[in-house]
């Protein structure tokens, strides 16, 4: 079986601005976020990014999705080059973050349509497509409703309609549950198997080592942005705890 995702030796450096350099108590201007890493990722699989604040996951994620490009190395997705075609590439992937913000005074029903038309999805097919996800989610009561109104596990759950909307075969979540009520957690999570059941590519980041060990198929140990471990999530259990495993890793980072 061939890989959906591969991510080939991809680097990428930031400058840090003084106030940035200040939080992180460093003279050093310049920051390696993500440092030649590699992972894939196959269909009917979620592969999981496992790390602590700053370990690089959210950049990495940002790179598959072609917010900012990799300084090194390449991504496909498809075969297709993140770096030389990432207009083909949108097509065929959805994004959530905590980061995507939802202008407060649109409703539900005017940004499903709204996204709709970006994705050229015809209105026979949008129209389904929304009454299935609004009901699947519980959005259908509140559709006429302003964001500003709706509570933060409402936003949450219409960030992920609109970011599914064109009911791409690769889905890249940026920390899934993070902020969320348990039910809200567990409908976004049950969601996520659902859609691995169906045979998408998903890749979720997260600090989390409870949502890896329910979610994930294979999961990738990231630290300082280089990749220290990855692995069946099963086989890394079958060996000790994924908590133990993690920490390992550490202590051996700081003895570095």
């Amino acid at each position: 079986m061939n890989a959906t995702i591969r991510v080939e030796s991809i680097s990428k450096t930031f400058i840090l601005s003084k106030k940035q350099m200040k939080i992180d108590r460093t003279t050093n201007k310049l920051k390696v976020a993500v440092d030649n890493l590699s992972f894939f990722a196959y269909p009917g699989e979620i592969y999981g990014l496992l790390g602590p604040n700053g370990a690089g996951k959210t950049t990495t994620l940002r790179c598959i999705s072609t917010l900012i490009k990799p300084d090194k190395g390449d991504i496909f997705i498809d075969d297709v080059s993140v770096v030389a075609n990432p207009e083909l590439v949108r097509r065929k992937i959805g994004f959530l973050t905590s980061d995507l913000k939802l202008e407060d005074f649109f409703t539900p029903n005017y940004l499903f349509d709204f996204f709709a038309k970006l994705h050229d999805i015809p209105f026979e097919v949008k129209e389904k497509r929304k009454n299935e996800l609004f009901n699947r989610f519980g959005i259908d009561k509140f559709k006429e409703v302003k964001i500003a109104e709706l509570s933060s596990g409402m936003k949450q759950k219409v960030q992920l309609v609109i970011s599914i909307i064109h009911d791409p075969e690769v889905i890249i979540f940026d920390e899934p549950t993070n902020g969320l009520d348990v039910i809200t957690a567990k409908v976004v999570t049950d969601f996520l198997l659902e859609l691995k059941a169906a045979g998408k590519t998903i890749i979720v980041s997260t600090h989390i080592f409870s949502l890896v060990e329910k979610l994930c198929d294979r999961v990738g140990i990231i630290l300082e942005g280089r990749l220290k471990l990855t692995d069946e999530v099963n086989n890394l259990l079958a060996k000790d705890s994924l908590e133990n495993i993690f920490f390992d890793l550490v202590n051996q980072e700081v003895a570095e």
